[in-house]
């Protein structure tokens, strides 16, 4: 809101106002015989000149007890000893310029000091009514000017209803502008509503809600407003331009007066969904950690980024805070409620299909929010302070069904792993907890089988996938040769597909017998250790002979860790991937990697 309070007084400015009021005061011929005190200011003038014009100075000559009043202290006079100049220089009929800067501030010295038409004709505050009408109200431009100028003069503007009169004035003609422009570009009203103060701007926003202003222009002045006042913190939407101060005082006065306008602007914006571009907002948001707003504000902010949670970019999302002693961290926590809000907002509206949030269908904005999320999660995996439960609590919180492949995770999870490198084996595995390895790619696949730093269980899983593609491929293979077509049948999409196949089955075969060579150091390592414990002995069997082939050697295993069993993994993503594979009764054969 804006403050009551007075003009600043310039000494250099007062000083020679004083010299030219006492060039036409002492060029009467008789001498002075009043000083009047306006703050630091004396006036040397004529008792009789002033009370021709000011009835309040005559009340206050009248009832003084004194005899012969020779000072009258003014201090409590609005806009100070400049327009009492002005106004004295009426008194004593001295011509002056009244303009849409002053004129707000000499209606209310004239109000003031009782220059009434009642008391005289033509009297000051008649003049200034006439020229606020006429002139100053008469455009936009000068109706904000009147406005600004009534910021010094509270309350007084505001009792005499100056403050009223301007903000009609220009919400109306605001309105006008933004419904019929006609001067470009178009939202140039924006640009000059910039120079009020937070409460007059909000009051103007009121008026121009009443009077149906569209609310996109509305959110236009809004958005125009917010960046220049806060070009400090707010310098542009990129997500990265935001200016923080070296140190954190959340005492300061500028601190202060930041807080309070960003909590103004958050009330003032509209409802409707859409008005706010996803940066605006987000960069709002930052302001509103770094300042430390009300709860109130910072959850206003959020809810609103979250029903807009689709257009959001990970540079949005990069929400700094601040601890008390200046280190710059990153605000999970709203994030996480962000992410959350967007959720259960899906899951309301009936996105998902079939009653089951894990994995019923989910809507495209859904897997795009996903998508993000994974990003995120990779952009501040590196972050020292992330702990294994906040990194699982926002990869969780999006639905697995909204992922179809979980690259995007796994590059975050493998980003997570190589920061933070002391993790044990069971630490690992619980941050790839919230990644399921059979919704890899073939190239995410092939390489968490090299990837030393996945748990073990993780990178048999991926081989057990590998490995039931393979059988697959085998077995459609020899079911083709059985039934034998003339070669003149064969469409070229078949002999493509033909050699897709072999290819796809070199490689996993190349990558079979890698993974081979990397159990068999794995047993010579636990050998050389002398180590018997049971979890190496699952794994491969050092007692078996020579004679057995890699698959003979770790089949057993594999069918224990195998995902597919006892629904204890999710195969409803593997409808493509595994058509054709029997899961349930593969066929005896061996299986040759030569």
């Amino acid at each position: 809101m804006a403050t009551e309070g007075k003009s600043p007084i310039n000494m250099n400015s007062m000083s020679s106002s004083l010299q030219r009021t006492g060039q036409w005061v002492f060029s009467q011929d008789i001498p002075t015989d009043v000083v009047v005190e306006v703050g630091e200011a004396n006036f040397s003038l004529h008792k009789f000149m002033l009370v021709a014009k000011s009835n309040y100075i005559r009340k206050l000559i009248m009832e003084s007890k004194e005899s012969d009043v020779t000072r009258i202290d003014l201090s409590d006079m609005p806009g100070g000893p400049e327009i009492f100049e002005k106004a004295a220089k009426f008194c004593y009929g001295v011509n002056f310029e009244i303009t849409v800067q002053n004129v707000a501030a000499l209606h209310c010295a004239a109000e003031f000091l009782q220059m009434t038409d009642k008391y005289c004709d033509n009297n000051l505050a008649g003049r200034t009514q006439d020229f606020l009408s006429q002139v100053a109200l008469s455009s936009l431009s000068g109706a904000i000017v009147v406005l600004k100028s009534c910021e010094i003069l509270l309350p007084i503007s505001r009792d005499l209803g100056i403050v009223r009169r301007c903000v009609d004035v220009v919400a109306a003609k605001a309105c006008n502008e933004a419904m019929f422009p006609c001067r470009t570009p178009p939202n140039w009203w924006t640009e000059e509503l910039c120079i009020l103060d937070v409460g007059f701007f909000a009051d103007v926003v009121a008026s121009m809600k009443q009077r149906g202003v569209k609310p996109s222009s509305l959110a236009s002045s809004i958005i125009t407003y917010t960046e220049k006042s806060l070009r400090d913190l707010v310098r542009d939407h990129s997500g990265r331009g935001v200016k923080f101060s070296d140190t954190v005082d959340n005492d300061s006065d500028e601190r202060s007066l930041q807080r309070d306008l960003v909590e103004s602007i958050v009330s003032l914006l509209p409802s409707d969904k859409g008005l706010f571009p996803i940066n605006f907002l987000c960069s709002l948001l930052r302001c509103a950690v770094f300042l430390d707003t009300t709860l109130t504000c910072k959850n206003e902010l959020e809810k609103r980024i979250s029903v807009v949670l689709e257009h959001v970019s990970v540079d949005d999302l990069l929400i700094p805070s601040f601890t008390y002693d200046g280190e710059r961290l990153l605000d999970l926590d709203s994030v996480r409620r962000i992410i959350s809000s967007f959720v259960e907002k899906e899951k309301n509206v009936g996105v998902f299909n079939g009653g089951d949030f894990n994995r019923g269908l989910c809507s495209v904005t859904l897997q795009r929010v996903a998508k993000t999320v994974d990003s995120y999660l990779a952009e501040i995996a590196t972050y020292g302070e992330l702990t294994i439960s906040k990194f699982n609590a926002i990869a969780n919180l999006v639905p697995k069904s909204a992922r179809k492949s979980d690259d995007d995770l796994y590059r975050a999870i493998d980003i997570f792993l190589k920061a933070h490198p002391n993790l044990d084996e069971i630490e690992r595995e619980k941050v790839c907890s919230s990644m399921d390895p059979l919704k890899l790619s073939y190239d995410a696949r092939l390489h968490a089988s090299q990837n030393k730093r996945l748990p073990v269980n993780i990178v048999l899983h991926a081989l057990y996938y590998d490995q039931l593609k393979l059988r697959s491929g085998v077995e459609e293979q020899e079911e083709r040769a059985v039934v034998v077509l003339p070669e003149a049948l064969k469409t070229r999409s078949q002999l493509q597909a033909d050699t897709t196949l072999a290819k796809e089955n070199e490689a996993l075969r190349s990558e079979l017998m890698k993974m081979k060579l990397y159990v068999s150091d794995m047993q010579k390592n636990k050998n050389g250790a002398g180590t018997s414990s049971s979890n190496s002995t699952s794994l491969v069997s050092n007692n078996k002979k020579s004679k057995h082939t890699f698959f003979s050697s770790v089949s057993k295993k594999l069918g224990k860790l195998n995902p597919f069993r006892h629904g204890s993994k999710d195969t409803s993503n593997l409808d493509e991937d595994l058509a054709g594979v029997d899961i349930t009764k593969p066929r005896r054969r061996r299986f040759s990697i030569s």
